[in-house]
């Protein structure tokens, strides 16, 4: 943790160890300037800002390589400080040297996130946009990406500013009738505060029921794959990933675990997850997968109910009954093998009808699963949480408005109110940064890449 708060001018390779066409070396610090110019061909002092110069890295007078180098003159940089960008031919020797003749004329090698951490520091961004550069680096779909980026842009900490300043409005005001205690006055409004306290504990309650999609967004929309054995859910999960990633067989109870993969279907992420067939059985082994089969179910947020068409469609229809009884998610029934049917009479309402086996029906299925994704508003602007962090700070400080508001309603005095008030402003500063401690900073920024 040391070495994150030093004021060195740190150095590391941004695009990563590897060998590519092109590698950029990121520099930041006091001395950033001063050290490029000490290995440069072309002298950088009067350099403007945002300027792009074409020459070369020398050791001495020996060439190591033609280089573009990007100048940053102190706020006008990422970090907040002097910066410079070495553009370079990505040989990971021509890589490594740059970096030992940067060390050798007075850089140290910048640890994880320390390059975001100094952007922190320097207030080019709070906490929680800062966290949002790891989760922009780690997005691996468009809903994710766009998420990132709204976090990035400060549209959560818009909404984290609205909560803390009209608390600490409020928190003033009681503050105040503490210094007048003995003539017995009330600055505060206790109904308008009530008012606010409400407004407060609806805003908190909608950004931490959004957890549970934004953690899903982040790993996957888990969507699990239930039904009797051999009604095809194996062959679904195979279809739909264009992949032969579970066995299919006629054999009833092949599948005992839950097997798990990621589709990505129009930009948006969803992990589907094969489960053992649901049925009564004495198998020791079976019951242990089906019993996990449910647990999947419950934490998944849609369920897809197959149904074999040409199978007994009564006992079928019995036990998605029982399902429905413990699982409250979207729940999508699915006859399957209509390639096959027989009885031509037999039409569930409402029931998406498939052929994994001849791929007939997935592009609706595919289309069904989106309509859920649009109807959860993931694609609006409204604010998602996806940092666990973040989560748990927002529940702390929920529990502390509701502390407030139950005072206030059994006439508790200002003194008493003020604490929880510190407390609800202390969680909701740590999101972004107004309250931190070394240990907190170590632990997200530690997190992050070198170079970033």
């Amino acid at each position: 943790m040391n070495n994150i708060i030093s004021e060195n001018t740190i150095c590391a390779i941004a695009t990563g160890s590897v060998t590519s066409a092109i590698a950029i070396i990121r520099v930041s610090g006091n001395e950033a300037i001063q050290i490029a110019n000490s290995i440069f061909s072309k002298d950088l002092k009067n350099t403007k800002s945002h300027t792009l110069i074409y020459g070369n890295i020398l050791d001495g007078k020996n060439i190591i390589d033609e280089v573009l180098l990007s100048i940053f003159k102190n706020t006008k940089s990422f970090t907040g400080e002097e910066s410079v960008e070495i553009s370079c031919h990505g040989s990971i020797y021509i890589q490594n040297k740059i970096m030992q003749l940067l060390i050798k004329n007075g850089c140290r090698t910048a640890t994880e996130g320390e390059f975001t951490m100094r952007a922190f520091k320097n207030g080019k961004m709070d906490l929680s946009q800062a966290e949002s550069v790891a989760d922009l680096i780690a997005s691996d779909s468009e809903i994710a990406h766009k998420t990132a980026i709204k976090q990035l842009r400060g549209g959560f900490s818009s909404n984290l500013n609205f909560l803390r300043n009209k608390l600490i409005e409020f928190a003033s005001l009681i503050e105040l009738e503490l210094d007048f205690s003995e003539e017995d006055v009330e600055f505060a409004n206790r109904k308008d505060f009530e008012k606010l306290l409400e407004i407060i504990k609806k805003e908190l309650e909608k950004l931490i029921q959004s957890f549970k999609v934004g953690n899903a967004i982040q790993k996957g929309i888990p969507v699990a794959i239930l039904g009797a054995p051999n009604v095809g859910k194996s062959t679904l999960l195979n279809c739909l990933l264009n992949d032969k990633k579970a066995i299919v067989s006629n054999i009833a109870g092949t599948t005992r675990d839950a097997i798990e993969d990621d589709l990505n279907i129009e930009g948006i992420k969803f992990r589907f997850i094969d489960t053992a067939g649901i049925r009564d059985t004495k198998d020791e082994i079976e019951n242990l997968g089906i019993k996990k089969t449910m647990e999947k179910a419950e934490s998944s947020h849609i369920i897809l109910y197959l149904i074999d068409v040409n199978s007994n469609i009564k006992s079928q229809l019995e036990e998605l009954k029982k399902v429905k009884e413990t699982i409250n998610e979207q729940l999508f029934i699915v006859v399957n093998k209509i390639d096959l049917k027989k009885d031509t009479s037999f039409n569930l309402e409402n029931a998406i009808q498939i052929s994994a086996k001849k791929n007939i029906g997935i592009t609706e299925l595919k289309s069904k699963l989106l309509n859920v994704v649009n109807s959860k508003n993931l694609s609006s602007n409204d604010t998602i949480i996806t940092n666990l962090r973040h989560y748990q700070e927002l529940k702390l400080t929920l529990n502390e408005i509701n502390v407030i508001i139950n005072g206030i309603s059994s006439g508790i005095t200002g003194d008493f109110l003020s604490i929880n008030i510190r407390q609800a402003l202390s969680h909701l500063g740590s999101i972004t940064g107004e309250v931190t401690t070394d240990t907190l900073l170590g632990n997200i920024f530690g997190k992050f890449c070198i170079g970033k």
